[in-house]
């Protein structure tokens, strides 16, 4: 009887009772949610509308933050050492697009007109090898089976017509997003440096005292790990795309600062954006010559040693060590669920979740100490 009592005080007592009849609620809250969805359509639009602005500013705000505390530091007011720094990052950004746009756009029209021929000269070589090896006799049976399952291709277009043009309609939307976004988000970063540590301590005092401390702390294990892992994987997708650039230079590849660039958007996305990045240099070495390719492999495995053995272990530091299965998995669901946006998203809201669930497992062992240590044994503490 003792330890029955024990175990309902342990886990929660009558506390646990309300919990229950809190989940119930939201359970029932859901499912009328479910019902009558139609009606937050109006407010998931702008939802949709506010939310990318504000994690772009966000972004921004984990990469400036530190620098305004520095100049803050060195006697300089928060509100001029804000403009300074958009200012001079605005007008940075202005002159580099400025000077790399025209090589850019060229670069960027003359593949898109010779990445079809390069991928076709390609396809030739393949099949040529494969006709002159064992592996002939089940190619010809490839090609049979792709011929009998596509040859109602012409008809099946029309079907997907209306998906093309509603795809159209939502390549649009997403434009007009893109657009709006980068037009609001400096507005949301001003405020968000300027005030951004006053806003925290508002959101606390709406909480009630006996929650504020965990909440102050949860807030703070997320500023670290987020932060970081914002600002460290920033700065090594720039360190990627400027090694990269310099090595396409030496070799003499094609559209080396298409490539590069390409690399360091990519390369913000663990493991995966690699393998994305690397597959156009591949295509465009194969087709220039094997020499190329082999130029291509050295450039990429000089760039990655240096990436893992110099500029990740410095720069990411501080920051969430995540298995790396555990990143795969994370990134094929968030990419499942939410798109390209769950793929960028899908590390830092792991962080946010792992932060939240360690701190809750840190209660729980502290609570199991406190009602069965003395007699089973203790947590270890870290």
């Amino acid at each position: 009887m003792k330890n029955s009592s024990r175990f309902i005080k342990f886990i929660g007592g009558q506390d646990l009772l309300f919990g229950l009849i809190l989940l119930v609620l939201a359970g029932i809250a859901i499912f009328i949610f479910n019902q009558v969805q139609f009606i937050f359509d109006p407010l998931i639009i702008v939802l949709s509308t506010v939310v990318p602005p504000v994690i772009l500013a966000f972004i921004a705000y984990y990469l400036l933050n530190p620098i305004v505390n520095l100049l803050e530091r060195v006697h300089i007011s928060r509100i001029w050492g804000i403009l300074i720094i958009i200012l001079g990052i605005s007008g940075l950004i202005t002159g580099l697009v400025l000077l790399i746009a025209p090589a850019v756009e060229s670069q960027v029209k003359d593949l898109a007109e010779k990445f079809p021929s390069y991928l076709e000269q390609m396809a030739n070589g393949f099949q040529s090898w494969i006709q002159s090896s064992f592996l002939a006799p089940y190619y010809d049976q490839g090609y049979s089976w792709l011929t009998n399952h596509l040859s109602d291709i012409t008809s099946k277009i029309g079907d997907y017509l209306g998906g093309a043009i509603k795809g159209i309609q939502g390549i649009a939307s997403a434009l007009t997003s893109i657009v709006v976004a980068i037009i609001t988000f400096p507005f949301i970063l001003f405020f968000l440096l300027k005030d951004g540590n006053q806003f925290k301590q508002y959101c606390l005092k709406l909480l009630p005292p006996k929650y504020r401390k965990d909440a102050d702390q949860i807030l703070n294990n997320m500023d670290v790990q987020v932060g970081s892992y914002i600002q460290g994987q920033i700065i090594v997708a720039l360190c990627i795309g400027t090694l990269l650039f310099i090595g396409y230079l030496i070799i003499g590849l094609d559209y080396a600062i298409t490539l590069a660039i390409i690399a360091a958007v990519t390369s913000v996305v663990p493991y995966l954006g690699p393998i994305i990045a690397i597959t156009p240099a591949i295509i465009i070495a194969l087709v220039a010559s094997p020499i190329m390719l082999l130029k291509l492999g050295i450039v990429w495995a000089a760039v990655q040693f240096l990436e893992g053995n110099f500029i990740s272990p410095n720069i990411m530091g501080r920051t969430l060590s995540i298995h790396p299965l555990t990143i795969i998995i994370v990134l094929l669901a968030a990419g499942n669920l939410f798109g390209i946006v769950g793929v960028i998203l899908g590390i830092p809201g792991y962080a946010i979740i792992k932060v939240i669930t360690v701190y809750i497992f840190g209660k729980f062992k502290a609570r199991y100490n406190r009602f069965y240590g003395e007699e089973y044994g203790y947590y270890e503490k870290k």
